[in-house]
């Protein structure tokens, strides 16, 4: 399945406003949610369930000057098996955050199940006095029915580049088969990977040592740690042995962020099933 989403956010009087502009199924969004801040809350919908082999979905968010949007998802991103000789399903994000907007990228966890192939790819554009917060999670499979890390490949390409600069790229491919994860040089005894990305163009290295500072001064449990990125912003990154705690960790690390560059709080994204 070839599909297709377009969302784009306006700002309108100090309230943004969403606009649909391209919405192919299996993608569904019903509504925006009005925030506090002016801002609108979006949540993605892929009502078959998941991604099946051989899909492509693309997913396009633009955000226009002043915009501020926070986009979730209404549960995890299940990747199905693949079918023998079908194409790996891909899933494409494109991004663009204009000047002084701010976009919160909120979505649940990747869960690539046995037998699965999958290609990832995100791109993020920001202008002059945007800000993005971002987090990703990935899970080793469905657990509770014996999967772990049974998929067959997971490539993951994410880059963010900040008025026109390059400010993080990363490109990874697991291949547990043929290079198990469990090995101490790659994930050890950890099952899951949690990532948060804070970037916020025009703010000084000194200011991102200090947020990189109070980041990893955080109790959380498990493995986590946070850098300053080569300009404009901060990624903290974690392992962990178990799910079930990360969401809360990922919010801790969001809220003192987000107080921290914006002086607001951060608002939970309100769940629609």
């Amino acid at each position: 399945m070839n599909a297709r989403l377009a969302l784009r956010f306006e700002s309108d009087g100090g309230r943004t406003r969403l606009h649909v502009d391209s919405q192919e199924p299996p993608w569904k969004v019903v509504r925006a949610f009005p925030q506090a801040n002016g801002g609108s809350l979006v949540h993605l919908h892929n009502v078959s369930g998941g991604v099946l082999s051989g899909d492509r979905l693309s997913l396009d968010i633009k955000l226009e000057p002043g915009a501020k949007a926070q986009v979730t998802s209404t549960g995890a991103t299940r990747l199905y098996r693949s079918r023998a000789g079908a194409a790996d399903s891909r899933h494409c994000t494109t991004i663009s955050v204009g000047e002084g907007a701010l976009l919160e990228y909120l979505p649940d966890a990747l869960i690539p199940f046995s037998g699965s192939r999958h290609v990832q790819g995100t791109s993020i554009s920001m202008a002059a006095g945007a800000t993005l917060f971002w987090w990703e999670v990935l899970a080793p499979g469905r657990l509770a029915a014996g999967e772990r890390f049974a998929f067959e490949r997971l490539r993951v390409e994410s880059s963010v580049r900040v008025a026109g600069r390059l400010a993080f790229r990363e490109d990874f491919s697991l291949a547990p088969r043929g290079r198990p994860l469990a090995r101490t040089a790659r994930m050890g005894q950890y099952t899951h990977m949690a990532s948060f990305c804070a970037i916020q163009e025009g703010r000084p290295a000194a200011l991102w040592r200090e947020l990189e500072d109070k980041l990893n001064q955080m109790a959380l449990h498990g493995h986590w740690g946070a850098s300053m990125l080569a300009s404009n912003g901060v990624m903290v990154r974690g392992l962990s042995t178990t799910g079930r705690g990360l969401p809360a960790r990922l919010i801790d690390v969001w809220r003192v962020a987000r107080r921290f560059l914006t002086g607001e709080e951060a608002v939970l994204p309100r769940k629609v099933y």
